[in-house]
């Protein structure tokens, strides 16, 4: 019996200790890791150099407050806006917390340019967190049933769709931004045109909207690039991270540059935990080996070899429509719902899991070697043909 809440449906399996892209379970059954926590683990368990700055930073102060100074969460700041090109950051706990920092940002935004009701346009089949706003925004009905009234100021478009963005900026002056993914994480791994995103930025610029960008699970270089927008040459208003920027300590950042970065004042927005010692100095650790290891382009490497693996290994396959990815964000999508195959993998001695009811997602450490994405390929493809 357990008296934990029943919020999760969890699989009979519990997890004693992890190496790299290995777990082993309390009875000493090991399994390749190709979900990581579901995008959070990017250097692997245990990284000796996130254990280390874990464990010497708590053993000097995890936590005072941001009443006042923290060091290690300036030194963050300052790093990731040299890497993003942002100018401003605001540190919190989770992508969700990210993200409504984000939407307070552009309501507050709206509001100074004297729009009563500022809208954010969203998208259909998006995922952006489990927090009133965010699960509002959320393009899901599945995630948001049983919790209405939801909340006002989001405007609905399709994925991937730019003339329905036009047809809003036509027919609605409430408008203030966009709020979308690069890549759709939890709606099944769908990569959208290779203009969609310019072309969402442009709409931004010609109607002085903010472009915001939820880059959770698609941040610290899961897709080859730090963030996904620097495939296209574009820089967003607003940019939200978590999930891989911790490896596993809780740490989510919401990123702002020019009129956005100015929008919020003391007082606006806060977060006890959010950016404490601890935290940022885990995260700075993995900056570190993300630069130092040239992980960014081992993850754009890895992707392909694994895409290509399994195309090959599932050429014959009737169940199989489509295999595709960006970086480390690999999408296998079938003809039927596949949900039983999570448990079959588990059995099989690898960690997968299954969005949008049909869509086999892989979310593998951008640290693994070419014999342990071989691996991979080998037994998510033998899972799929059964």
């Amino acid at each position: 019996m357990t008296h934990l809440m029943s919020t999760y449906k969890r699989q009979d399996v519990a997890f004693e200790r992890g190496d790299g892209i290995w777990l082993e379970d309390t009875g000493g059954k090991r399994y390749l890791d190709a979900l990581t926590g579901i995008a959070v683990c990017g250097l692997g368990h245990a990284h000796p150099d996130v254990t280390r700055a874990v464990a010497e930073q708590a053993g000097k102060v995890t936590h005072t407050s941001n009443l006042y100074r923290i060091p290690q969460q300036e030194r963050l700041a300052d790093r990731l806006c040299e890497l993003s090109g942002m100018e401003r950051v605001f540190v919190c706990n989770s992508g969700a917390e990210a993200n409504e920092a984000a939407i307070k940002l552009a309501r507050l935004y709206g509001h100074g340019r004297n729009v009563d009701r500022p809208a954010i346009i969203v998208m259909e089949g998006s995922f952006h967190g489990r927090t009133m706003a965010t699960l509002t925004a959320t393009g899901s009905r599945k995630v948001q049933a049983g919790f209405e009234p939801l909340l006002s100021g989001f405007v609905r478009a399709p994925y991937n769709d730019l003339e329905a963005i036009r047809q809003i900026a036509d027919n609605n002056n409430e408008v203030v931004a966009i709020l979308v993914e690069p890549v759709l994480g939890e709606g099944g791994l769908v990569i959208p045109a290779d203009d969609y995103l310019i072309e969402l930025r442009r709409i931004c610029d010609v109607n002085g909207w903010l472009l915001m960008l939820d880059e959770v699970q698609t941040g610290n270089g899961r897709t080859g690039t730090f963030f996904a927008y620097q495939h296209y040459g574009i820089l967003p208003d607003v940019v939200t991270t978590a999930k891989g920027l911790g490896n596993g300590v809780p740490v989510g950042a919401c990123l702002a540059r020019g009129k956005a970065a100015e929008t919020f004042a003391p007082g606006n927005h806060g977060s006890t935990f959010g950016g404490n010692p601890l935290a940022c100095a885990a995260a700075n650790a993995v900056l570190d080996v993300i630069e130092r290891d040239g992980l960014l382009a081992r993850a754009h490497a890895l992707g392909e070899r694994i895409v290509a693996g399994l195309k090959d290994r599932l050429a014959g396959s009737n169940a199989v429509r489509e295999v595709r990815g960006k970086g480390l964000m690999i999408g296998i999508e079938l003809h039927e719902p596949c949900g039983h195959l999570v448990g079959a993998a588990l059995e099989a001695g690898v960690l997968i899991n299954v969005t949008r009811d049909n869509v086999v997602r892989l979310l593998p450490a951008l640290t693994m070697s070419d014999d342990e994405a071989d691996l991979l390929v080998e037994r998510v493809a033998a899972v799929i043909a059964g």
